[in-house]
């Protein structure tokens, strides 16, 4: 069964293969042992597509199975290539988001999960984390990395890649102007989040095509950074569901 990103099932996805599907890794059950799932990891190996094993509750949980029922053996994902370099993350033209100034690896974490699930193309970080910090940033997403682009670098390198690819500027502040389903998120765009504490920095701001704000209504000043990123990336996703 195909679903967004995913193609559930050892036997649909040795049939994407053969349709030309282009895959580019497969989570299968550890210790797997039916012929269909054997068959697909030969044929991954033949065409050079990681294999990674993951457990029998990860395969329910990727493989959205009830808890009462046996999971999918594998789930293949489709298209965006995790260990992919820079010039092919730009080449999907879809949402890139940029963490610019999150310093804590459960924030970062969270925001790689919620871009993952919502189909995003890849996540950019600029942050001062160490190999520590970063490693709980991977395991504050559920290892969602596994299956997007996470590429860690400083803000002016992400929007110079932006600016040559084409893709539109779009920040998210309080000091926006433009409500989320308000604004066109189709297409390729790069959107930013800010840091826990300062938000996004004004040389950054001025690079931005658009700000967009998230209405609230409380008397709290601002949003912790995950609830703005999970508003946008769902309506970015409404909006490009629309489009298809």
């Amino acid at each position: 069964m195909r679903h967004g990103l995913k193609v559930s099932g050892s036997s649909e996805i040795l049939q994407g293969m053969e349709r030309g599907l282009h895959f580019t890794r497969i989570l299968v059950l550890r210790n797997a042992t039916s012929e269909s799932t054997r068959s697909l990891i030969s044929r991954a190996s033949e065409l050079g597509i990681d294999v990674i094993e993951g457990s029998e509750n990860d395969l329910r949980r990727m493989g959205d199975s009830s808890f009462d029922s046996a999971p999918s053996e594998a789930l293949g994902l489709l298209n965006r290539d995790p260990s992919a370099d820079l010039e092919d993350i730009m080449g999907l033209a879809g949402s890139i988001w940029l963490l610019a100034g999150a310093q804590y690896p459960v924030n970062i974490g969270y925001a790689i999960r919620t871009v993952e699930v919502s189909g995003g193309s890849a996540v950019f970080v600029d942050s001062e984390l160490n190999s520590d910090g970063r490693k709980a940033s991977s395991r504050a997403s559920m290892k969602a990395d596994r299956f997007i682009p996470v590429r860690w670098m400083e803000w002016k390198q992400a929007i110079d890649l932006a600016k040559r690819y084409g893709y539109r500027v779009i920040g998210i502040e309080d000091s926006g102007d433009v409500e989320p389903w308000d604004a066109d998120l189709t297409g390729p765009c790069m959107l930013i989040i800010g840091g826990e504490r300062h938000g996004i920095p004004d040389e950054l701001l001025a690079q931005c095509d658009v700000v967009l704000r998230i209405p609230m209504g409380g008397f709290l000043p601002s949003y912790n950074l995950q609830a703005p990123l999970a508003v946008v990336a769902t309506e970015v996703l409404r909006q490009n569901r629309g489009n298809s």
